[in-house]
């Protein structure tokens, strides 16, 4: 559900164009829920989420530690306030360059997949610590982040053996089970893929001691998911199973679960039309789409709830397309959407949950389109616009 906050925002400040608008309060409870279900694990959130400066001020504020993938995102964190100690440089594709500057600014914690980038860090970095991201197969989650990203458990001892032979602290692993991930049973088959890890390497004198247990952690779009305490119980639940009394330090990346319902983008409807006289379809065309910042409908993967001023009448299916000259930019076909009958052109549509992941998969001016605008709102916040 929309805030009471960000309604009253678009009610007063009437902003022209689609917008984003966020509310602080919303992440701050967020941060608040996560940290009480997992009270000895280190919140790390995950920057590309949404870097707004406020959203980023906040959580370091209130103790938050940041995953970022390139060396603007490490800047954007110590910017708001964080210190090196509490920034890991989670991409494992970094150029050698951004290494050196990462450790210049005093970063210490950096992922790896492959033998090549821990010669990169050992060279940039000396004396690192780096944690190895291994494969999952994403299973459950509605956005997989598998394939891309990490390599299989042979190799991560191998990795990690080498880390240590060039003087790199190989300190642990890492993985993620998917962004949306829905499965509360997700995590266990990963947790016992480390373990074996931890025990294979312990047997050669390199004892790990860190797992990052990544992201995954939804936001509630259009289907129930579980709770925050029901994500932490069954982590929990795999930990003990499979590492039993000997617990590992561990850290969690959140990003949608910390701000994706804190989020909602105000758009317009453009165009209502039909491709034939038959067709019993109808095509709404908003002023925002895949490239304004709704890239993750791409596949039809994240469905939004969509807020009408016409809601409680009369539904039907629609298409429902973004503004610019590309046939791709189509955000749901293959499953239409239900609009109300007699939606109309000019109405003001609310498109929820959508704090994460959208002002920054907005292209900087496709079609002459302008990036998509964010607004702050909240006790922090105070209406002001994301620089």
């Amino acid at each position: 559900m929309t805030s009471k906050r960000i309604l009253d925002f678009l009610a007063t400040e009437r902003p022209e164009g689609p917008c984003l608008v966020v509310d602080l309060d919303i992440v701050r409870r967020n941060y608040q829920r996560l940290t009480k279900a997992f009270p000895a694990t280190g919140i790390y959130y995950a920057v590309k989420a949404n870097p707004a400066p406020q959203i980023l001020k906040l959580l370091a504020s209130l103790g938050c530690s940041f995953d970022t993938a390139s060396v603007p995102e490490i800047e954007m964190a110590l910017a708001a306030g964080a210190t090196p100690d509490r920034i890991s440089y989670g991409n494992t594709i970094k150029k050698e360059r951004d290494i050196a500057r990462a450790h210049t600014l005093g970063v210490s914690l950096f992922a790896v997949d492959c033998t090549e980038e821990v010669e990169k860090i050992a060279r940039q970095a000396p004396g690192a610590r780096v944690f190895c991201r291994v494969l999952t197969d994403g299973k459950g989650a509605e956005w997989p982040l598998s394939r891309k990203f990490g390599c299989d458990t042979e190799m991560a001892i191998t990795v990690l053996e080498q880390a240590h032979g060039l003087g790199l602290d190989a300190c642990g692993l890492s993985f993620h089970v998917g962004s949306q991930q829905c499965d509360l049973k997700a995590w266990d088959t990963a947790v016992g893929d480390a373990r074996k890890v931890f025990a294979a390497l312990g047997e050669k004198n390199i004892n790990l001691s860190l797992l990052n247990l990544g992201g995954g952690f939804p936001a509630r779009y259009l289907k129930d998911v579980p709770s925050t305490l029901a994500y932490a119980e069954a982590i929990q639940n795999a930990l003990t199973r499979h590492f039993g009394n000997r617990l590992p330090a561990t850290i969690i990346e959140p990003g949608r679960g910390m701000v994706g319902n804190a989020g909602v983008i105000k758009t317009e409807v453009v165009l209502i039309a039909r491709k034939s006289d038959d067709d019993k379809t109808r095509w709404v065309y908003l002023d925002i789409g895949k490239f304004g910042g709704l890239a993750e409908t791409m596949d039809e993967a994240i469905r939004y709830p969509i807020r009408t001023p016409r809601d409680g009448t009369a539904t039907a299916p629609c298409v429902i397309a973004g503004p610019t000259c590309d046939s791709a930019d189509v955000l749901y076909e293959k499953t239409p959407y239900p609009l109300p009958l007699s939606l109309e052109i000019g109405d003001a549509l609310l498109i929820e949950a959508t704090g994460a992941y959208t002002s920054t998969y907005a292209s900087v001016a496709f079609n002459g389109f302008a990036p998509l605008p964010t607004y702050i709102v909240g006790r922090e916040g105070n209406a002001a616009r994301a620089a």
